[in-house]
């Protein structure tokens, strides 16, 4: 009799299915893939926002590096700021005239604020001074 009731408490042997323990941990294994993958495509997404920040930010320094190379004077030494709107937004521009140990040149910083107020994107270029 004990031989009975003791092949009645075993678990049946079915070869087409799994057992509820076995569904379970696969549920738990594809779980932790799937928040992997969640976390994973939200970092890539922020890395993209910054590329796209910082990819923008150059070609406004860029840009401004442009004008005062084509400009008919050479600037003023000294920092002048301004705006300039681009891709959507507007962007803060940092502009720094600075000498050259040869008195015939002016070193000349532009540097672009990100969103973060920080240094999105920087650009140093040499002309003639005035």
């Amino acid at each position: 009799m004990t031989e009975v009731f003791e092949h009645r408490l075993a678990a049946p042997k079915s070869p087409n299915g799994f057992t509820l323990i076995e569904t379970l941990v696969a549920l738990a294994i594809f779980s932790l893939a799937a928040l992997a993958l969640l976390r994973l495509q939200g970092a890539t997404l922020g890395r993209t926002a910054r590329l796209d920040e910082k990819t923008v930010a150059g070609i406004v320094a860029q840009n401004q590096a442009a004008l005062v190379l084509i400009a008919a004077q050479a600037p003023a030494f000294g920092v002048t700021q301004g705006e300039d709107s681009s891709g959507g937004r507007r962007w803060h521009w940092t502009q720094r005239v600075l000498r050259s140990p040869d008195v015939r040149l002016q070193r000349i910083e532009i540097s672009v604020a990100g969103g973060d107020g920080g240094t999105a994107a920087s650009v140093t270029i040499i002309r003639r001074a005035a």
